[in-house]
């Protein structure tokens, strides 16, 4: 299984235009949150949990996060959590509401996405490796945190790997 670095330098090499990224920073979690609400539908209870295709997503890209980076895991896991929740909202109102809305925002998600990477100039990452739907994520996080200081020495491995973002 590939690195930390080795994920996110590959999914970097599809995402070095500064528009592209700020595209992504609102375009993914609207996705996210789409498929969990979209995936939300029980398919048998064990007592007190109800296991959906939603909670079986959450959990394997838990593990993924986790197996990558604990620090990285963590914050995963605050963010794919605050998905959640807004999803399962979402997939507790009528079904009209729920369908049009998740609907909608996996649709202006993908819209953000694909405006952005107009910008880049390149094709989504997912396009040449379908693992770049999980590692999406993880990159926006990794980039907020680049944002904030942090990380410096992951930083710089994906930049030598595949460039400073413009």
């Amino acid at each position: 299984m590939k690195t930390l670095t080795q994920h996110l330098s590959q999914y970097a090499l599809y995402h070095r235009d500064e528009r592209n990224i700020l595209t992504h920073y609102l375009g993914i979690p609207l996705i996210v949150i789409a498929i969990f609400s979209l995936l939300s539908i029980p398919l048998f209870s064990l007592g007190a949990i109800t296991l959906t295709p939603t909670l079986l997503l959450f959990t394997a890209t838990a593990l993924f996060y986790f197996r990558l980076d604990l620090r990285f895991g963590l914050v995963m896991l605050l963010f794919s959590g605050s998905c959640l929740a807004i999803a399962l909202w979402l997939a507790a109102q009528p079904l009209t509401v729920w369908l049009s809305s998740a609907i909608s925002l996996f649709v202006i998600g993908w819209v953000l996405q694909f405006i952005g990477h107009y910008f880049e100039g390149k094709k989504p990452a997912f396009v040449d490796d379908i693992v770049g739907l999980f590692v999406g994520p993880l990159f926006i996080i990794a980039e907020l945190s680049f944002k904030l200081g942090l990380r410096k020495t992951l930083q710089q491995d994906i930049e030598q790997i595949a460039g400073k973002t413009h």
